[in-house]
C-alpha cells in the first residue's frame, strides 16, 4: 500500500512539474544588459530584479567584505533618490524589496502592483546609473554591517563554523573568505576603494534584469530601454581561473568558540561546480543522509544509537566549487570518535550498497516537491531565471534542471560517494567551547 501511494504521489508530482512550463522572453540591450520577461496575470504584482555578476570571490583579499558591503551600500540613495528615502518611495507604492549576496553574485529585487512596473524600473536604473557612494553613506552602512556580524555571526553559536570550514579547505581560492567578510578589512578601505568597486562591477555587461508577473511586454520594452539603453558598458570583466590542489591526506583544524557550551565536529570534503550533474548528485545524497527524521544519519545517530544530539549533511554548490559538509552535535559522554565514526558509517553504506528503490523513490518526490515550490511564487521565478541564466548560463534551466535530478540513478549516488566522500579527501573540524584564559 505505501509503495502505491509513493507511486502516485510521484506521478501527481510529475504531472505538476511538467505542467510549469515557464515561459520567458530574453534579449540583450547593446550595453550587454541581459532582460529575461516572464508574463503571469495570475496576480497583479510585478517583481522587478536585477542579478549583478558579483560576489565576494572578486574582492581583493586585503578587502574582504565589499560585495556584501555594496548590498546595504546601494540603499543609501542617488541623484534623484534622497538619502533614506529608498525604502520609503518602496513602502508608500505598496511594494516590498530586498537583496542578498553569495560568494558569486548579489541581488536585488522589487515586489509592486502591477501598475508599478514603471517604478521599480526607473529605481533599478537609478541603482546602476546614478548611485551616491559617499563617506556618509560608507562610515553609516560600515555600522549596519558591523552590527549585523556581531549579532549573526560573532555572537551567535556556531556562527562561524562556515568560516572555520572556508579557511582550511580552500587555500588558494578566494571561497576561502565569508562573504561578510572582515570588519578590518571595510574600516581600513578608502572612499576610492568603494567606488571603483562599484565603477568595475555594477555595469549593465556584468546584470541580468529580470521583470516577471503581470504587465504589459510592450509596454516593458519600451520603460526597459528608456532607463537602461543609454547606460554605458564597462570594460569586460576577467576573472582568473583558481584551481586548488587535490586534498589527499586529512586537514585537522580546530575553531574555539566562546558562545558555545557543546562541541561541533564536521567533516567537508571539495565538490565541484554547481553546474556538474556530479553537484546535483551530491543534492540528492546530502537529502538521504539528513533530509528530515526518517533520514539515514538522523535514524541512526540520533534515534537508535542516541550518539547525536543533532546531525546533518548539505552541500553547498557554488560556481567553481562545492563543500559538502556534514555536522553534528554530540549526546552526552559521546566522543569525537564516535561521532566520526557515525558519519563514516553511513557513508560507507552508501558507497558500498545501492540505495533502496523506495529510499530512491522518496529523493525524486523530494526533489521534484521542491522544483515545484521554488517556482511557485512570481519572486520565485524570477530569482531562479536570473539565476539560471547569470550562473548556469542557461536560462532554460527554469523548466528543464528537474530533468537533471530525474536523471540521477542509484548507481550516480553511489558513485559520487566514492569519488568525493573519502576519509584521506577532508577537513576535519573540531569546533569547541572556547578554553577559559588563566591569567598570572
Amino acid at each position: 500500500m505505501k509503495k502505491t501511494l509513493l507511486s502516485i504521489a510521484a506521478a501527481g508530482l510529475a504531472f505538476m512539474a511538467n505542467a510549469q512550463q515557464i515561459d520567458y522572453e530574453e534579449y540583450d540591450l547593446d550595453n550587454g544588459l541581459h532582460v529575461i520577461l516572464h508574463q503571469d496575470k495570475s496576480a497583479p504584482v510585478v517583481v522587478t530584479s536585477v542579478m549583478y555578476h558579483v560576489g565576494a570571490k572578486d574582492e581583493n583579499p586585503e578587502r574582504t567584505g565589499f560585495a556584501h558591503f555594496f548590498e546595504h551600500l546601494l540603499f543609501e540613495g542617488t541623484e534623484n533618490i534622497e538619502r533614506g528615502d529608498w525604502f520609503k518611495i518602496v513602502t508608500s507604492n505598496g511594494g516590498k524589496n530586498n537583496a542578498n549576496t553569495t560568494d558569486d553574485r548579489t541581488y536585488y529585487y522589487e515586489v509592486f502592483p502591477s501598475n508599478n512596473l514603471q517604478l521599480g524600473l526607473w529605481m533599478e536604473s537609478e541603482r546602476l546609473l546614478h548611485p551616491i557612494i559617499n563617506q556618509i553613506g560608507v562610515d553609516t552602512q560600515n555600522e549596519v554591517v558591523k552590527e549585523e556580524k556581531r549579532l549573526r555571526v560573532d555572537n551567535s553559536p556556531y556562527g562561524n563554523i562556515i568560516k572555520a570550514i572556508k579557511e582550511n579547505i580552500f587555500t588558494k581560492h578566494p571561497y576561502r573568505w565569508t562573504t561578510i567578510g572582515e570588519m578590518e578589512h571595510l574600516d581600513a578601505a578608502t572612499l576610492e576603494e568603494f567606488q571603483d568597486f562599484n565603477k568595475k562591477f555594477y555595469i549593465p555587461n556584468n546584470a541580468v534584469l529580470v521583470v516577471a508577473g503581470d504587465f504589459d511586454h510592450a509596454q516593458a520594452k519600451e520603460w526597459i530601454d528608456a532607463y537602461f539603453s543609454e547606460i554605458p558598458a564597462g570594460p569586460a570583466i576577467e576573472r582568473p581561473v583558481i584551481k586548488e590542489d587535490p586534498i589527499t591526506s586529512p586537514i585537522q583544524a580546530t575553531w574555539e568558540d566562546p558562545n558555545i557550551q557543546i562541541p561541533m565536529y564536521a567533516v567537508a570534503y571539495r565538490t565541484p561546480a554547481m553546474t556538474s550533474k556530479e553537484a546535483y548528485t551530491l543534492d540528492m545524497l546530502s537529502t538521504l543522509l539528513s533530509g528530515g527524521k526518517s533520514s539515514r544519519l538522523y535514524k541512526k545517530m540520533v534515534d537508535e544509537d542516541k550518539t547525536a544530539l543533532q546531525v546533518g549533511a548539505f552541500n553547498m554548490s557554488q560556481e567553481d566549487y562545492g563543500t559538502y559538509i556534514i555536522y553534528g552535535l554530540p549526546m552526552g559522554d559521546n566522543t569525537r570518535e564516535d561521532m566520526l565514526n557515525g558519519y563514516d558509517r553511513e557513508i560507507e553504506r552508501v558507497q558500498t550498497e545501492l540505495i533502496s528503490e523506495r529510499e530512491y523513490q522518496k529523493l525524486q518526490n523530494k526533489f521534484e516537491n521542491n522544483y515545484v515550490s521554488s517556482n511557485a511564487s512570481v519572486e520565485g521565478i524570477a530569482h531562479s531565471l536570473a539565476t539560471s541564466y547569470l550562473l548556469y548560463g542557461d536560462t532554460s534551466l527554469v523548466n528543464n534542471e528537474i530533468d537533471i535530478y530525474r536523471s540521477i540513478t542509484r548507481q550516480d549516488i553511489q558513485d559520487v560517494a566514492n569519488k568525493y566522500l573519502n576519509p584521506n579527501q577532508r577537513v576535519i573540524l573540531d569546533y569547541v567551547p572556547a578554553q577559559e584564559k588563566s591569567y598570572p
